[in-house]
């Protein structure tokens, strides 16, 4: 059974003034690397409702509430890892965070040297043209935003 995630696509816009609000992953290994920004996304237990999930990781990544408006799924993308990501999409033009306030995850670095340090799962989140994004994102999710630019 693969892992699964839920995460939650706010855009505004529409055609080729699309925009999506992305999130760059925290943390060391994802400082310099390409395709480091993602939707905000993250676990779902087994049997939990893949919706609050994503609104709750929303939260929890960027530090508010994610906006209201009626949710649209997208879908479930396979990324390369095999978790499957299964993605809402919610309309909210007037959509803004002054600060990314992301919960943190504690990693050991360096690997096997016992020292622990805490770094935040979001560093940074921020609007994007779809076509700009779709070289940003990790490439599992490139399908969730050519799903969304085909509805909106």
């Amino acid at each position: 059974m693969p892992l699964r995630s839920a995460g939650l696509l706010v855009y505004r816009g529409s055609g080729p003034a699309l925009e999506v609000f992305i999130a760059h992953m925290g943390g060391p290994f994802w400082r310099r690397r390409p395709r480091a920004w993602t939707i905000p996304k993250g676990g779902a237990a087994p049997g939990e409702d893949s919706l609050a999930t994503a609104l709750r990781e929303f939260a929890e990544e960027i530090g508010t509430p994610a906006p209201a408006g009626p949710p649209e799924l997208l879908g479930d993308f396979r990324q390369s890892a095999g978790k499957v990501v299964t993605v809402w999409a919610v309309h909210a033009p007037d959509f803004s965070v002054d600060v990314v306030r992301s919960n943190t995850v504690s990693l050991e670095l360096p690997p096997g040297s016992g020292r622990f340090v805490e770094v935040p799962e979001v560093d940074d989140a921020r609007w994007t043209p779809v076509d700009t994004a779709r070289d940003l994102v990790v490439a599992g999710q490139v399908a969730a935003l050519d799903a969304l630019a085909a509805r909106a």
